[in-house]
């Protein structure tokens, strides 16, 4: 069932409250990507007409399963997540290695904004877009007003800044009121931000998506499908910029394994 089925008919196509399956240490959604698009698309713009607290969604993947057990502060911040999706495909896998329940599928940030661009443009679901830098937060903003034609984009803001100027940036925001608010500054300072000003954003979601802008725009190139598929993006993700990810995926993967054998009885 597509996700414009199971918008017209969410009782029918989806299970809001899936249980979710413990990977690494880390709750993770088994929601498949379409019931979580679905989800979004239901709960946001209605969590943000009644003014109820935005709910956080957060990701899981390699470095968030390493960094939840060295980092005291991003595990804290990560804690609070209201949903957690498998980003990463090692998360999937490792949901079916261990017994139920199993994940769906995987749910990248990337598909998950990418596949909900035109049911969000035909819901008059609206989008706020912070982090990148400015000329790649333009650019994506263009873009996705390209591929979605009449999508709200309630506003957008690149991702740097003063502390001193964050008072001003969620007075923008609230000012915009998106439904959903995406956070594209990176782990651990997306989620801390998050965390941080939860209870002063007005908006439905607010959903955390690191480098998602830069993947719009072309200026870091998506793995071919059947690495995406079949676990190793981050191998070509490391190939095509070593300079920013290679100690990155070297030294967190490994760690992310273990967590995941550790863990493997929940």
């Amino acid at each position: 069932m597509n996700v414009e089925n199971m918008l017209a008919r969410p009782s029918l196509g989806m299970n809001m409250e899936a249980p979710v399956a413990r990977i690494g240490g880390v709750p993770v959604t088994t929601l498949a990507l379409d019931a979580l698009i679905a989800k979004m698309l239901v709960e946001a713009p209605l969590r943000r007409n009644l003014e109820r607290e935005p709910l956080l969604v957060f990701d899981a993947n390699g470095q968030g399963l390493s960094m939840n057990a060295s980092d005291p502060v991003f595990r804290a911040n990560l804690a609070q997540a209201d949903l957690i999706h498998a980003d990463g495909q090692i998360i999937v896998a490792a949901s079916r290695w261990f017994g139920e329940p199993h994940i769906a599928d995987r749910s990248s940030t990337t598909d998950l904004f990418i596949d909900s661009l035109k049911p969000a443009a035909k819901a008059g679901v609206s989008y706020y877009l912070l982090g990148g830098e400015e000329k790649v937060n333009a650019a994506c903003a263009r873009e996705i007003l390209s591929m979605a034609p009449g999508l709200q984009l309630a506003g957008r803001r690149n991702g740097f800044w003063k502390p001193e100027e964050e008072d001003t940036i969620i007075e923008a925001i609230n000012a915009a009121a998106p439904d959903v608010l995406w956070v594209g500054t990176g782990k651990p300072r997306e989620q801390a931000f998050c965390v941080r000003n939860r209870d002063r954003i007005k908006a439905g979601w607010i959903v955390t998506c690191g480098g998602l802008f830069n993947y719009i725009t072309g200026d870091y190139p998506r793995a071919p499908l059947w690495m995406q598929k079949s676990g190793f993006e981050w191998l070509h993700r490391m190939a095509t910029r070593p300079k920013e990810l290679a100690w990155r995926y070297i030294t967190t993967n490994p760690h992310a394994l273990w967590l995941i054998w550790k863990h493997r009885h929940g």
